[in-house]
């Protein structure tokens, strides 16, 4: 392929110790070394932090932000000076490496260029920002109930879209794919291809570029990338005419780094207002701020880098009270909101000043974004005697390695209201495992907490470690960010086997589980339940597999994992659904189907779908590969996944209708330019009313069900293929 890759991994459910060009955790070091860039950077031993910004004035329940670039600029130098200071210490503490040492302090460094955004000059403000109009409480329940009926994602939040590679809309599906936009008709029990173009602009060259999720606002269909080559998030805004017909009509690009996780979605659209969430990372040896500041500009040309308008002010810039750590990296967590209504997108942004990690959550009304840092102590010489006193003469001055357990985080979460009010925050601890983690729910914010993690931003949800809290805070508690979360705000918990931990809150429980059919400790693969409002002790479940996946069958739930097989060679196990009956005071255990010699073909949420058809009953749909077939819903050529698999699940117990497939031999070279790997995986199950249909790479495959509930099936029914088609006259390839 002939763009930049997007980064080294071929599977999303593994982590990867050292990434290489495009989605790599900025500056990061292969494993073994010391900290990289974004890594939790060592402290000063027994000192605070320094280099804060001045303390915010009292605001009451609100943030204060900072009262004008000049204190920003201020506060940034002063972090810098504080950094410079520290490399000063490590190096005196190192000393000149004498010959034959084994190792030597590594200087933080500044990202590379290509991770940086373009450089720009301040622009004027922005303009006001986009609000999402609050409905009447009936109304917007009503239009709540019709999303649900309408949409195919299967989203954390009832009312809030979340961005994604398959859209319906209205007569048509719309599917993002390897850099095109496509449409197939299915109103009238048609089947039918009908449109396809470019996810970029006309004459743009996207090489190096991203386009990852797609939402649709009426007629307006929103493309979200991201773009090495152009320094930034971009916005694509395309025309859907009644009759499925797509017509380019502008793109934007946003000064910013890149917004990848693995888990998560940048994404989210409430009504008419697209939100969506970008870091700006900032070194003290990288470029001055203003250079990075986020920017929005409409794309007129290659030619063209000028146009950039300033929609972060620093006074909307905020931070609680603590102070920064001159040993790693700050960011700017923006959030920015913007009204597609009209000719042209109006944006503005908000953001959050803190440490690197983050986890981002967007509940009906607010926006949440958890900030945590990692503070260590420095690295003592090795053979320095106790207190750090000098070694004895001739012995090499070496740093020792980093501390195997882990860090103390020091975390903030703060709380950006989509009504425009002021954010609020409140200062905790811990760190939580992914966007499933939260729950806003009568009044309270409820998160579920790992002692250590970095976050969701690429891989760190599939690496977190220690022990678990549950933090159910109510929203009044949250101020101008000098408040902390108090001691019983927060209920211990147990922690499952594994660091690959799966979460997901379900009516009044909250369920937690590993994906490790075991671990050193000697704890068994399994989950917890628990009622996160009463305070009661959880309960553990055990299903006799890993949990990789848990999801919402109406009011209760279902663990997928696969057995002890897993991994092992050829022999992948099989994969278990087992489903949780969740009650007003017990958890337990009810149905189970084990499908022979499967594993997941996607990881992400929107790979599984359930679809209620009745009281106590419905389908469930889920893409799965065979054993001998690549693992993960990562996928670098043009083939789609296995299959999709449903079950009929009735009171709880499971019943295997069969498989839609896909056809690998109908594979054909595409052409791809640009987004030519599927980092968000290329699978869907789909119900649109009576009708299921399987999305596997280029193919749509209408699925019908027959046989009544004894002997009830899954046939195929017919499938299209929509891929582009090549030029005139090429010749295949085994080498394309």
């Amino acid at each position: 392929m002939s763009h930049t890759p997007r980064r080294a991994a071929t599977s999303s459910t593994m982590p990867v110790p050292c990434l290489t060009n495009r989605r790599r955790v900025i500056g990061a070091l292969c494993a073994g070394s010391l900290a990289g860039w974004l890594a939790t950077g060592p402290g000063l031993a027994g000192r605070p932090a320094l280099a804060a910004p001045s303390a915010p004035a009292t605001t009451g329940r609100h943030l204060s932000a900072y009262a004008s670039e000049a204190e920003f600029d201020a506060a940034l130098a002063r972090w810098r000076r504080a950094s410079e200071a520290l490399q000063a210490t490590r190096r005196r503490a190192a000393g000149p490496s004498p010959a034959g040492a084994v190792g030597s302090v590594m200087p933080q460094s500044a990202p590379p260029a290509s991770e940086m955004a373009t450089a720009a000059a301040p622009m004027p403000a922005a303009p006001a920002m986009a609000k999402a109009e609050a409905a009447p409480a009936g109304a917007k329940a009503s239009a709540d109930r019709a999303a649900a009926d309408e949409s195919i994602t299967n989203v954390q939040t009832a009312g809030v879209d979340e961005g994604g590679i398959v859209k319906r809309a209205g007569d048509h599906l719309v599917i993002l794919r390897r850099g095109r936009l496509f449409t197939v008709r299915i109103g009238g029990d048609a089947l039918r291809p009908v449109s396809v173009v470019d996810a970029y602009a006309p004459g743009s060259n996207p090489q190096g570029a991203w386009y990852d999720e797609m939402l649709i606002s009426g007629s307006t269909v929103v493309v979200v990338g991201f773009s090495y080559a152009r320094g930034g998030t971009e916005i694509g805004l395309f025309e859907l005419s009644p009759d499925g017909q797509l017509a380019y009509r502008a793109t934007y690009h946003l000064r910013s780094n890149d917004y990848y996780s693995s888990r998560n979605y940048a994404s989210r659209l409430i009504g008419r207002t697209l939100v969506f969430y970008s870091p700006t990372f900032l070194s003290p040896w990288g470029p001055s701020p203003w250079e990075l500041m986020p920017a929005v500009r409409r794309w007129h040309g290659e030619a063209d880098r000028s146009g950039f308008q300033r929609i972060l002010p620093a006074t909307r810039i905020y931070r609680t009270d603590d102070e920064f750590n001159p040993g790693e990296p700050l960011a700017l967590h923006t959030v920015t909101a913007c009204e597609l209504g009209g000719d042209s997108m109006r944006c503005e942004s908000t953001a959050v000043l803190g440490p690197a990690g983050r986890v981002f959550y967007v509940s009906g009304g607010s926006v949440y974004v958890w900030t945590s840092s990692q503070r260590r102590p420095l690295p003592v010489p090795m053979g320095a005697g106790i207190g750090g006193a000098a070694p004895p003469e001739g012995v090499p001055v070496l740093p020792m390695p980093p501390r195997p357990e882990p860090a103390a985080p020091m975390s903030a979460v703060f709380r950006m209201p989509l009504d425009g009010s002021a954010p609020s925050a409140l200062k905790t601890a811990g760190v939580p495992i992914d966007q499933m983690s939260f729950l806003e729910d009568r009044g309270h914010l409820n998160v579920l907490l790992r002692e250590s993690g970095r976050g969701e931003g690429m891989w760190g949800s599939e690496r977190t470690q220690g022990r678990m809290a549950l933090l159910r805070v109510p929203l009044a508690a949250f101020g101008d960010g000098r408040q902390s979360a108090e001691r019983e705000h927060y209920q211990s918990l147990p922690a499952p086997a594994g660091g690959a931990v799966q979460n997901r809150f379900v009516g009044d429980w909250l369920l937690w589980g590993g994906a490790a059919s075991g671990d050193r400790a000697g704890r068994q693969a399994g989950a917890y339940a628990l009622r996160y409002a009463a305070r009661t002790e959880p309960q553990w479940l055990e299903p006799g597999h890993a949990v990789e996946r848990i999801e919402a069958m109406g009011a209760h739930a279902v663990l997928v994992g696969n057995g002890s097989g897993y991994g092992s060679g050829s022999d992948r196990g099989d994969l278990h659904f087992t489903s949780v009956r969740l009650g007003r005071g017990r958890a337990e255990l009810a149905g189970r189907h084990v499908q022979p010699g499967a594993a997941q073909g996607e990881t992400r949420t929107h790979g599984f779908f359930f679809r209620p058809t009745g009281d106590e009953e419905g389908l469930l749909g889920l893409p799965v590969l065979d054993s001998g077939q690549r693992s993960g819903g990562v996928y670098g050529g043009a083939q789609g996944s296995a299959s999709v698999l449903y079950l009929r699940q009735r009171e709880l117990a499971f019943r295997a209708l069969g498989r839609l497939r896909a056809r690998p031999e109908a594979a054909r070279p595409d052409q791809c330019r640009a987004s030519c790997v599927d980092w968000y995986g290329n699978a869907r199950p789909i119900f649109i009313g009576e009708r299921v249909f399987a999305l596997l790479g280029y193919e749509l495959v209408e699925g019908q069900l027959s046989g009544g509930w004894r002997g009830e099936r899954i046939d195929e029914r017919r499938r299209i293929s929509f891929a582009p088609g090549g030029a005139a006259g090429e010749r295949w390839s085994p080498f394309q």
